[in-house]
């Protein structure tokens, strides 16, 4: 049942900082396959007409549209993390002058060098660090909206923090970062150095008005709801990945069916149950476990 419910979650909104909608990108109908294209997007143009979405698609033609930042927001995430590193190195220096006391001979002629391999260590691993074990995002990134993912989409990983942070100083020569943004201004997706090595990108992350699940016509009848077992015992994973495919209203009718038939098969035949509609059924069957203390809104533990 995991390979049904993955192809159920493409139909999900996982990535971070994107949006998804279905069908191929290729005018002649060819299936495309983990393709990336950087270009305006339509709907978003009346918003902003110099924003740029780098649009991804998947083997099963789900699409997703990352928003990708530019160098303002990037240099202004920039900016805090500068002051942020500011404040480590100040408190940093300062418990070392409580511990080995600035009056000391030793520690005087020893302290310019030890302040140098810190300030290095600090400049390098905070965005390792804040990057690799935040899931993309310094707290400059963080307080802007801005990620770092990889650039088919998937979310960067600690080995991709480390190394688009490798060049950060090739990026700073020869002053303030002139490498860097002259790579920038010349790259589609807006990336430096670190980001070409390390096969990254920058988006923006927008957020995403709660959707309310899709009516269903007619409402669930008392007997489709008396069919399902008293207790529904499924991975919380899949619960997520069919109250996902609930609340979407933007799928066509032929897509909601290729989706549903994936998997209702092999649930009706976990359940003991039998179905006409696959798309009713995983509907009545949301229904079914938003009731359920083990559901998707119950606080039971699903098996």
């Amino acid at each position: 049942m995991a390979e049904q419910t993955g192809k159920l979650h493409e139909a999900r909104l996982d990535a971070p900082g994107a949006r998804c909608s279905d069908g191929p990108l290729s005018s002649d109908g060819r299936k495309a396959t983990n393709t990336e294209q950087v270009g305006t997007d339509s709907s978003d143009a009346g918003n902003d007409a110099l924003d740029t979405i780098a649009v991804i698609e998947t083997p099963e033609q789900i699409r997703f549209h990352h928003r990708l930042a530019g160098p303002v927001p990037r240099a202004l995430a920039y900016l805090l993390d500068l002051l942020i590193r500011g404040v480590i190195a100040a408190l940093i220096f300062f418990a070392l002058s409580l511990v080995g006391g600035l009056e000391t001979k030793t520690f005087s002629q020893a302290a310019p060098g030890l302040m140098l391999v810190l300030l290095f260590l600090l400049e390098w691993g905070y965005y390792v660090l804040c990057e690799g074990l935040g899931q993309g995002r310094s707290p400059g990134k963080k307080i802007l909206g801005l990620r770092v993912v990889r650039v088919n989409g998937a979310p960067a990983t600690f080995t991709d923090s480390v190394l688009r942070n490798l060049l950060r100083a090739g990026d700073f020569l020869p002053l303030g970062y002139a490498l860097g943004l002259c790579v920038v201004a010349f790259d589609a997706r807006f990336r430096r150095l670190g980001d070409l090595v390390a096969g990254t990108m920058v988006v923006r992350e927008e957020s995403h008005a709660y959707r309310r699940p899709v009516p269903l016509q007619p409402p669930p009848q008392p007997e489709e709801m008396a069919d399902f077992p008293a207790r529904i015992s499924l991975p919380r994973n899949l619960q997520e990945a069919i109250d996902a495919f609930s609340h979407r209203d933007d799928l066509g009718p032929a897509r909601q069916i290729e989706l549903a038939e994936s998997i209702a098969p092999a649930l009706a035949r976990h359940l003991g149950m039998r179905f006409r509609d696959p798309v009713r059924f995983l509907r009545v069957l949301n229904v079914r476990l938003n009731q359920s203390p083990g559901g998707t809104k119950g606080k039971a533990r699903a098996a």
